[in-house]
């Protein structure tokens, strides 16, 4: 019989990994769509709302991780992107 601590360690390498921000963006999008069409029972509405609040969470998540990564590599501040400036701009900047 296995251990406690050893079921859950099983367990944990077992779950399935998280998907990608694209994956999940996407399920997202047509878990709402499906939720707005009105034709899903109840029990599934339910089951699709807790599933999309899970990818909603994850998506903010990583788009939070994805922000402090910029804020680290510009010197803790955040700047808007203006497109018109191009690298030719950016190189009479140095």
């Amino acid at each position: 019989m296995a251990k406690p601590s050893e079921s859950a360690a099983n367990a944990a390498t077992t779950a399935p990994a998280a998907p990608s921000f694209e994956n999940a963006l996407r399920e997202l999008e047509g878990i709402v769509a499906a939720m707005e069409s009105g034709q899903m029972p109840l029990q599934e509405s339910l089951d699709a709302y807790k599933r999309g609040m899970d990818l909603l969470r994850q998506c903010r998540d990583t788009l939070g991780a994805a922000e402090q990564q910029i804020r680290i590599l510009e010197g803790g501040e955040l700047r808007d992107l203006d497109p018109r400036r191009g690298a030719a701009a950016d190189r009479q900047d140095d």
